[in-house]
C-alpha cells in the first residue's frame, strides 16, 4: 500500500472475511484504498490457502489508507464494530477459525488509545450482548497484501453465493447506518 502522501494514515483492521469488510471500507468518503491481506501471524508471505488453514496464525484484515481531514481513526472503528460480531470467538457466521478472528492491529500508541476507548464505547452502549473477543494488538510491520484476485472481491463477483448470502446483507445494513458518510456513488 502506497503511502506516499504524508497526509494519509492507516487502519488494520479483521473483521471475518475481507471481503466483506473490504467492500464496505472501499465506500467511506475519506478512504484512498483499501487492500485485503494477512497480518499477526507467524509464516512471512503466506498464501490464501495457508492461512486457511489456521495454522500460520494470520487473520484476515484489511488494510485502509484513509485522509483523516475527511474521516477519523475513529469513524473506521465505529463502522467496524457494526461491520462484523466483535462478541464471537475466532468466527464469523459460518467462517470460523483464528484466521477470522477480531481484531484490531494498530500502528501507533494513538490508534491504541483511541481503539481502547472505541471498544468501550461500543460495549457500554450495549451495541452487543457479550463480551467483545476483539483484540487489540500491535501490527508490528507485519501486514502482507493478499492474491490479486481477492481485491474488490464482491463488486468483482456479484454472482457468488456467498457475495448474495453474507456480504450483501452486511453492505445493505451498512448503507441504512452509515447512508451520510458514503461516497457519493454508493448514495
Amino acid at each position: 500500500m502506497d503511502n506516499s502522501n504524508k497526509n494519509y494514515e492507516i487502519a488494520t483492521l479483521a473483521g471475518g472475511c475481507f471481503w466483506c469488510i473490504e467492500a464496505a471500507f472501499d465506500e467511506l468518503k475519506g478512504v484512498v484504498e483499501v487492500q485485503s491481506g494477512y497480518a499477526g501471524g507467524s509464516v512471512k508471505n503466506p498464501t490464501y490457502k495457508q492461512v486457511c488453514t489456521g495454522e500460520t496464525g494470520h487473520a484476515e484484515v484489511v488494510q485502509i489508507r484513509y485522509n483523516p481531514s475527511v474521516i477519523s481513526y475513529a469513524q473506521l472503528l465505529d463502522v467496524f464494530w457494526v461491520l462484523h460480531d466483535p462478541t464471537t470467538l475466532n468466527r464469523q457466521g459460518n467462517d470460523v477459525g483464528t484466521q477470522y478472528r477480531s481484531a484490531i492491529f494498530y500502528h501507533n500508541d494513538e490508534q491504541k488509545k483511541i481503539a481502547e476507548k472505541s471498544m468501550a464505547q461500543s460495549e457500554e452502549r450495549g451495541d452487543y450482548s457479550a463480551k467483545y473477543v476483539t483484540e487489540i494488538v500491535p501490527l508490528n510491520d507485519n501486514f502482507y497484501p493478499a492474491e490479486d484476485y481477492h481485491s474488490d472481491y464482491f463488486v468483482n463477483n456479484p454472482e457468488n453465493p456467498y457475495c448474495g448470502a453474507v456480504i450483501a446483507p452486511k453492505i445493505k445494513k451498512f448503507h441504512q447506518k452509515f447512508h451520510d458518510w458514503l461516497k457519493p456513488e454508493f448514495q
